[in-house]
């Protein structure tokens, strides 16, 4: 195994800015049941569907750490709902799935990040570590790491400590010798330091660290600023 040090990333709002990505993939989401399943969203919109997925994630707390299976549920009952038989309902679910999954990887990187990662991954071993469920592959970032640990694999999210101890398993080390950096206070900041690890708060816009918080051990505007 390399010697190099280890770092692990947030994806969402660290890399790329999320709302616009998820609003966009509802959208589009939205638009093409609209054509194809035009039952299955009447009288649904997208702030229903939301609110079906918040009920769903309610109704699973085991699962909702898993932001796929809550969708994936909550389509399910909207087909099923406008009357699809089983098996049509689970193919079209499956359908929409896809739709949704392949414009929510259609990010837009922030600009001082390919050029970070280039730096980055000659100098550590570079992990994703991330609470959504963005495919390094299909978002172009896959050469840039070492590996990948999301929510849905780790069984759970960030700050659940078994989400970082996962992440120092995948990497072979101790949480001593990771240092994470991402946008969240709490999600990454305190999360990885209760779970041993070094910390990097990324606070691109100027936000104010609450008051409730032990203070981050070093705070970053972009990724530059890592090396």
């Amino acid at each position: 195994m390399s010697t190099l040090p280890v770092i692990s990333l947030d994806l969402d709002d660290t890399l790329w800015p999320v709302a616009p990505v998820i609003a966009a993939a509802e959208a589009q989401l939205y638009e093409w049941m609209q054509v194809r399943h035009p039952r299955a969203v009447r009288g649904h919109s997208i702030e229903t569907m939301r609110a079906l997925r918040a009920r769903i994630a309610a109704q699973f707390p085991a699962h909702s750490h898993d932001l796929t299976f809550v969708r994936r549920r909550a389509l399910d009952a909207q087909f099923n709902a406008a009357g699809y038989a089983r098996s049509r309902a689970q193919a079209s679910c499956e359908e929409a799935l896809e739709v949704f999954l392949a414009a929510r990887n259609r990010v837009e990187l922030f600009a001082d990040v390919r050029p970070a990662l280039e730096s980055l991954r000659s100098r550590y071993r570079v992990y994703a570590l991330s609470n959504g469920n963005a495919d390094l592959g299909r978002c172009g970032l896959a050469e840039f790491f070492a590996g990948h640990v999301h929510a849905i694999a780790a069984g759970a999210a960030k700050p659940d400590a078994k989400i970082f101890a996962a992440l120092c398993e995948m990497a072979g080390v101790s949480a001593g010798d990771v240092l994470h950096v991402g946008d969240d206070p709490i999600a990454d900041v305190v999360g990885a330091r209760q779970a041993g690890m070094q910390t990097i708060w990324l606070n691109r816009d100027a936000r104010p660290w609450p008051v409730a918080l032990a203070p981050p051990a070093r705070t970053i505007s972009t990724l530059a600023e890592i090396l």
